[in-house]
């Protein structure tokens, strides 16, 4: 696994309301499927439900009040390389939250949660290419 952080997605009660905080604060954001994604580097950072969140991480009920809210994503440049940093991870101890499979977005992720339960979600996304540096950029939603 590359030591890189690609994405950090923040759980949040109210998407609009937290989205017009970080604006306030001179973040741009786009929002798109009730997802604000902010460009942060090269990194971006995100804002989605926290419910939403959970479900997508396979945090499940007995774990929900565990949950912290936040995730961390580490993008690869394929579905192949998902597989192997998943199973990596699990023989280091993480347990799987939710295995690699398909995603609603067109790309391939699974989730672990580390030994003190931060969860990792391994993605690979065509739509967030990574560079060869390893950092990405939140594409233009508004291109056609």
């Amino acid at each position: 696994m590359e030591q890189r952080v690609s994405l950090i997605t923040l759980g949040v009660a109210d998407v609009h309301r937290a989205r017009a905080f970080y604006e306030r604060l001179g973040w741009q954001g786009q929002e798109v499927q009730e997802t604000v994604f902010f460009q942060a580097g090269g990194i971006a950072v995100t804002l989605w439900g926290r419910d939403k969140l959970a479900l997508d991480s396979g945090v499940t009920d007995e774990r929900t009040a565990d949950f912290s809210g936040v995730a961390l994503a580490h993008n690869v440049r394929s579905e192949a390389e998902v597989d192997e940093v998943i199973e990596a991870a699990q023989a280091a101890g993480a347990t799987v939250t939710r295995p690699p499979a398909k995603t609603f977005y067109g790309g391939y992720a699974g989730v672990f949660a580390d030994l003190d339960g931060h969860l990792w979600e391994i993605a690979h996304n065509p739509g967030f290419p990574l560079d060869e540096d390893g950092s990405i950029t939140v594409p233009d939603f508004g291109a056609p």
